[in-house]
């Protein structure tokens, strides 16, 4: 049994009977949706032709929603359908990260996770989906994909058929008969200020703020006409027709879910690279002789990693919609999921700060070992959010494989200047200070050239990664980006390259920090901000 369907947009009328006959039979709230029918017109006066798109889950055979979720809320049934044990989900929203087809919103009656199921009570019964009786132009075909003889099977089998953004590898299991592209392609129509029967909501991925001025970065750039056409499996860039002669297309109705992940994820990226770098920096610092022990790197470090640490962990709870579960990530993980993966790895680096602090509470001499081994799982909760966002399908721009290496160079940012700020009030040698100077200016050279290489100068893999990379850096979010690139780094370079004096390294260590997240936060409300339905 493997459920699919067939979507034939050479029937559908776009009467949104689907949409309503979801709501009725899901009670689904006001404001969010399950299914709906994306409306696009195509050309210009006299000849526009308005097309169709009925959009839902893609119940992919490789569903990353699935894979991401650290409780197993999400599932995969036997027979096919993705479904959601709503008594289990926390509420972290990194399914909808995940989900490359903006199908999955949060439901505002209990705060979880939520989208179509394929009428999962329905079809145990051996009944259709409601929104397949309701149709009246059978544009819906449901059915088992493993049955030769399904209806679902044979036009699959005999009829040309697409799928959406098949570029992101989940095998989706809702294929299109007779769609324009313009509907299925997320980046192929202008997203205007509002819709044919609405305004479009701020904080959205489809915010007016953005959305036109990536459409027309990617129409000037030719990246949509060279590269979409390659990701929807289209005609190769020899064949495609001249820039000129492309039809234009605007959006009249679409559904937008809101952008989930905002100030509370940039703050836990800052945070982690603070607590985790603190830990990095002064162990390497005790282990090759730089410092006193019973100070700075000794007592000072510890507990400037702890309290980052427990701010990372309470910005992570405070985010989730079900904070009261957040206790089901360590109880009940689902060990494919980097949230789960993380949350252990975040705990082992806390017991080894608290046995450091011990030691230094007790004025013992920590072990080179001990501290090589809290110094390595500092590094991995600096690390580990790279492979968390690899699993965010969804957001093209996180999936840089450069990620790992920044976050890296961002921990030896955040941890060397937490320390040169710490000084301050800790006893602090001269030469901790000339390691702090010099990791500082390495660390901040290296992050710019990553950033640059990254988000500015590389050509990107997808018009989605490019499109928000223009976001961040010509767009809504580019002034907290130049910022964080030359207040928080190009400037701190130039004082310190001129003066190691402790107070130039305090000073370049405030700006680093400030510029480090207002960086972070360009980045993680950037790859959210382009749309994916």
């Amino acid at each position: 049994m493997n459920y699919a369907w067939v979507i034939d947009q050479t029937k559908c009328i776009g009467c949104h009977a689907c949409s309503t006959a979801c709501k009725s039979e899901n009670d689904v709230p006001l404001g969010v949706h399950r299914t709906w029918v994306k409306n696009v017109e195509v050309g210009g006066f006299p000849n526009v032709r308005r097309h169709f798109a009925v959009l839902r889950c893609n119940h992919c055979a490789d569903p990353p929603c699935v894979h991401i979720c650290p409780v197993s809320a999400m599932y995969q049934r036997a027979d096919g359908i993705v479904d959601i044990a709503h008594d289990r989900c926390i509420g972290c929203k990194a399914c909808m990260q995940a989900c490359p087809y903006d199908a999955i919103h949060m439901d505002p009656s209990d705060d979880t996770a939520a989208k179509c199921h394929f009428c999962a009570h329905r079809v145990d019964r051996g009944l259709l989906p409601a929104c397949v009786v309701v149709c009246p132009v059978e544009a819906l075909v449901f059915g088992d994909l493993d049955d030769a003889n399904s209806r679902v099977s044979r036009i699959v089998g005999s009829t040309p058929v697409t799928v959406r953004r098949p570029e992101q590898g989940t095998r989706p299991k809702a294929f299109y008969v007779g769609a324009h592209q313009a509907t299925l392609d997320p980046l192929a129509a202008v997203h205007e200020n509002a819709y044919m029967w609405s305004e479009r909501r701020p904080g959205t991925a489809k915010d007016n703020s953005h959305a036109f001025s990536v459409w027309r970065f990617l129409e000037g750039n030719g990246h949509h006409a060279e590269t979409t056409a390659r990701e929807m499996g289209g005609t190769s860039r020899s064949s495609r027709p001249p820039r000129d002669r492309m039809p234009k297309a605007r959006v009249a109705y679409d559904v937008h879910h809101e952008i989930t992940w905002k100030g509370k994820v940039s703050a836990y990226l800052w945070t982690k690279s603070i607590a985790a770098g603190a830990a990095f920096v002064a162990a390497v610092g005790l282990i090759f002789g730089s410092g006193d022990a019973g100070q700075l790197f000794g007592t000072a470090a510890p507990v400037i990693a702890l309290v980052f640490l427990a701010a990372t962990g309470a910005l992570l709870v405070a985010d989730l919609k079900r904070p009261e579960r957040f206790l089901f990530v360590l109880l009940r993980p689902q060990w494919r999921s980097w949230l789960a993966k993380g949350a252990y790895i975040i705990t082992v680096f806390g017991g080894l700060l608290t046995l450091w602090l011990a030691f230094a509470i007790l004025g013992w001499p920590v072990p080179a070992y001990f501290l090589g081994a809290t110094a390595l799982a500092g590094a991995a909760t600096a690390v580990y959010t790279a492979f968390l966002f690899g699993q965010c399908e969804a957001r093209d721009l996180w999936q840089t494989p450069l990620l790992g290496v920044a976050l890296l160079l961002q921990m030896l940012v955040a941890g060397a200047g937490a320390l040169a700020i710490a000084s301050m009030v800790w006893d602090t040698p001269p030469n901790a200070f000339v390691l702090l100077r010099w990791i500082m200016v390495g660390s901040l050279v290296g992050h710019v050239a990553a950033v640059f290489l990254g988000e500015v100068v590389a050509r990107h893999g997808s018009s989605n990664a490019a499109a928000a990379a223009h976001v961040m850096t010509h767009g809504t979010y580019a002034p907290l980006f130049w910022t964080g690139v030359s207040i928080g780094a190009v400037v701190p370079v130039v004082l310190l390259m001129a003066s190691g004096s402790p107070g130039v390294i305090i000073g370049s260590a405030v700006l680093s920090l400030a510029g480090l997240l207002a960086y972070e936060h360009a980045f993680v409300m950037s790859g959210q901000s382009v749309p994916i339905s």
